[in-house]
């Protein structure tokens, strides 16, 4: 019995493109529908339609009039014939001769002309053939089931589609959503204007675009569903206004009220990249450097999702109240379709304070925890935990507490000549911390001038590492640092990862490894 099944050519889907006809079909959907759909939930569509079409197509073929090819039956010249076992190719017969084998009876041989230009020759008048038997259409490939097409394409597919869907003006997309631009309700300045005096009263924000929208008064009979999108896009195209809503949720928020820690790179977080050479790494230097999970850091992480992640303050994020938007802490942030910034919840897990904060996507930080650092008594070098809540928007946050005691803290000093010195000193501290990478700062002010001296006199990196190693030597009575120690120190007067400061202990002659990560520096050849 002939088998045959209904496929599509084998590299179909790899080699997807979003045609006219697929955009109309997304289009009338979007009309019909009239609700705005995500890029997933439109490719599941395109898929199952692509299908429907395709097989159509498919069925059309086996059934177009044609005769189905069968070894017994006898043909004549420019007859058209279609073959099951060739997907329901469609082939002209343009020459027909006896065959010739001893071991069959008489039968005749046609030669077939294929659309696409094949010739090819195949038995006919031949009464004893497996393919003489009725055909059966056997399950469906998996080219047509939308499935398997979606777990093996799903990301190539979308990617085609939202590429294909910007191109086209007739589509506008908010937070991740489509819609067709014709059913937008025309929204006017004097709505506008009014959405930002709603804002004004709340401190800038953020509101969501219904509690927008139950104050401004439309006169409209239209889906609500067309109005919440129609202001959306009026409001995304205005820049007074910022959607800070994380994936799923749209907020918004006056920009001229957003911290400017949040509009532009608070100056201890701002890093001139130095160039490096990361193969002079050895392993265990790179797992340091992973462990640290620097957020500027420049190396391949595997990625991970944890439920509670345990983060080390550097003076920068301590600075200025952020936290790094690093590879492992990243996952427990919000996230957004297209939103650079979020607004959303900072819990404690220890006394269930909330306060809100600012995902900074772009620029990889988490701003707005200042004022808790110093109610926590945190230094840098403290230790906190990041954990995830069960409530959307919510992140829960908690130092490593400690009894309140006196310990021996590097501590920063600003000598009057502008220099750092460092000492060790005794201060009361409430929270656990790192003891290579504590520093205690006694005078933030003073060290904000020297950032900004440093910067204007644009100091040689190499110097302030070699600097900062013979200051915390001076310290030890080994007179040796340990890597993560220098790159604490070094974060003190200058925002850098951890690569280029081991790249230039790895690379630079004065400096001698005596194991474990420590070093040590060779005044000779001081530079």
């Amino acid at each position: 019995m002939l088998m045959a099944s209904l496929k599509l050519q084998d590299n179909y889907w790899e080699t997807f493109e979003l045609t006219n006809p697929d955009i109309e079909y997304l289009y009338n959907y979007l009309l019909e529908a009239e609700t705005p759909l995500t890029n997933q939930e439109l490719v599941n569509l395109l898929v199952e339609e692509r299908i429907r079409v395709e097989k159509q197509e498919l069925e059309i073929q086996r059934s177009s009039g044609c005769d189905t090819y069968i070894p017994k039956e006898h043909y004549q010249i420019q007859q058209v014939l279609t073959f099951p076992a060739l997907n329901w190719r469609r082939g002209e017969v343009i020459d027909l001769r006896p065959g010739v084998n001893p071991d069959l009876d008489s039968f005749e041989v046609i030669k077939v002309k294929f659309e696409n230009g094949d010739v090819r020759e195949y038995a006919a008048n031949l009464l004893d053939h497996k393919l003489n038997d009725p055909i059966e259409m056997q399950d469906e490939d998996d080219s047509i089931n939308a499935q398997v097409v979606l777990e093996h394409y799903q990301d190539i597919l979308i990617d085609h589609l939202d590429q294909g869907l910007q191109a086209n003006t007739d589509f506008v997309k908010i937070a991740g959503r489509w819609f067709p631009r014709a059913l937008l309700v025309d929204v006017n300045a004097g709505h506008l204007n009014l959405a930002e005096a709603l804002l004004d009263m709340v401190a800038g924000g953020p509101l969501t675009t219904l509690a927008l929208l139950e104050q401004i008064e439309f006169n409209s009979n239209v889906n609500p569903k067309l109005l919440e999108f129609s202001l959306d896009l009026a409001l995304q195209e205005d820049t007074r206004f910022d959607e800070v809503g994380s994936a799923g949720e749209v907020m918004w928020f006056l920009k001229r009220l957003e911290p400017q820690s949040v509009l532009e790179i608070p100056t201890p977080l701002r890093y001139h990249r130095i160039p490096y050479d990361s193969n002079k790494l050895d392993d265990a230097m790179q797992d340091m450097e992973r462990q640290l999970d620097d957020e500027l850091s420049e190396l391949e992480f595997a990625s991970s999702v944890e439920d509670e992640i345990e983060v080390c303050l550097i003076y920068p994020h301590w600075r200025t109240g952020t936290l790094p938007l690093s590879p492992r802490t990243r996952a427990l942030f919000p996230t957004a379709y297209e939103a650079p910034r979020i607004r959303f919840t900072i819990v404690d897990s220890e006394t269930g304070e909330k306060f809100p904060a600012w995902v900074v996507r772009p620029k990889g930080y988490v701003y707005g925890l200042k004022e808790w650092y110093e109610k926590r008594g945190l230094i840098p070098g403290s230790l906190l935990r990041l954990r995830k809540s069960k409530t959307p928007g919510e992140v829960l946050l908690q130092r490593e507490p400690r009894r309140s005691n006196r310990e021996w803290i590097r501590t920063v000093l600003v000598g009057s000549d502008g220099g750092i010195v460092y000492a060790m000193l005794k201060h009361v501290v409430t929270s656990n911390f790192d003891e290579r990478m504590a520093i205690a700062i006694p005078d933030v002010k003073l060290l904000d001038e020297v950032w900004e001296r440093m910067h204007k006199e644009r100091h040689p990196f190499e110097k302030i590492v070699v600097d900062s190693v013979r200051e915390l030597t001076k310290l030890n009575p080994q007179s040796h640092v340990h890597a993560s120690e220098l790159y604490a120190a070094v974060n003190v007067v200058r925002r850098c990862p951890p690569g280029p400061i081991m790249e230039l202990l790895a690379s630079n002659p004065n400096f001698t490894h005596v194991g474990d990560l420590h070093f040590r520096f060779s005044e000779v050849d001081r530079p």
